[in-house]
């Protein structure tokens, strides 16, 4: 080879070996900024180990942190601790304060008096329940119960009672009051306004709550496809009458039905009867026509207030 070409290659070989070397140095430049951005987002501790440590060392600092976790309190509702007091607080007396009912209410409000009723006073409450509970503070409830006696009366108590932060434990912090009922709420309008006439929305409705509600016939008959609902057991009425019919959309009051796959909302009242007498039901329904009947879709519980399918 002649002395020219050695002298090129040489001179190639050494400038591949400095592109090597820098884009080496480059690199170490990328991974040292890279590893010193990681660590100021750690901390100003894991700061100063990166600029003494190497890229390495740096990983295991930040990888050794450990990740938070974030948990959050769930404050839990006293109703049926409240319940409890004042169903025994009200079945107790301070004349017999060795009573099992005496004892729950002593034990549940160690610093709350049991009450003192005469010897002709009405009986003990058929039910007690709680009907609203509201939280005043952080740990601190007041829950209103209902009592109802035998003579029909209704009487409303607001307690006090203090919950821990796990809500596992509580206590009553006060003796109850006596307190009005809740307020009637204003009667919301319905979204079923469309008056259906007898016809085959009647009688899709009525066969199915026959067959849902007495036992008579199979329920899947009325479902349509990939619909499964089971019959109430044991059926707990011999007889269904349809009473009345009301939709959301003008559709279900055609007197022909409508095209496969056309909805539609209905609240049926039906009257159903056993052995014990006669009984008004309601019953929200979505039906789907399909082959020249309507079949149902969903039976859905409470009223759909804003017009919608649940």
């Amino acid at each position: 080879m002649s002395p020219g070409k050695q002298a090129a290659q040489s001179e190639a070989a050494a400038a591949i070996a400095a592109g090597a070397r820098l884009e080496a140095m480059r690199r170490r430049v990328r991974l040292s900024r890279l590893a010193v951005w990681t660590v100021i987002a750690a901390g100003p501790i894991a700061l100063g180990v990166a600029v003494t440590s190497t890229p390495a060392t740096v990983e295991a600092a930040t990888a050794s942190r450990p990740a938070a976790v974030r948990t959050t309190a769930v404050a839990a509702d006293p109703a049926g601790y409240a319940q409890v007091f004042v169903q025994a607080w009200l079945r107790s007396s301070a004349q017999d304060a060795s009573s099992a009912q005496a004892r729950l209410a002593q034990s549940m409000a160690p610093d709350v008096a049991l009450p003192d009723p005469a010897a002709d006073a009405p009986s003990a409450p058929q039910w007690v329940t709680a009907v609203r509970s509201a939280q005043r503070a952080a740990g601190a409830w007041s829950v209103t119960v209902a009592a109802q006696y035998s003579d029909g009366g209704l009487r409303y108590y607001a307690v006090p009672v203090a919950a821990d932060r796990a809500g596992a434990s509580f206590t009553v912090t006060g003796a109850p009051g006596a307190v009005a009922g809740p307020v009637q709420a204003e009667m919301p309008k319905s979204p079923y306004g469309v008056r259906v006439p007898e016809g085959d929305v009647w009688a899709a409705v009525g066969e199915f709550l026959a067959a849902y509600l007495t036992g008579g016939g199979e329920v899947d008959r009325y479902l349509a496809p990939g619909v499964s609902l089971s019959p109430v057991a044991p059926a707990p009425y011999t007889a269904v009458t349809v009473q009345q019919v009301s939709a959301v959309e003008e559709t279900a009051a055609a007197e022909t039905v409508p095209a496969d796959g056309t909805k539609v909302r209905v609240l049926a009242s039906v009257e159903a009867r056993n052995a014990g007498g006669r009984w008004p039901l309601g019953y929200e329904l979505a039906l789907t026509a399909r082959s020249g009947r309507w079949e149902v879709a969903a039976l859905e519980s409470g009223t759909a207030l804003d017009g919608g399918a649940r």
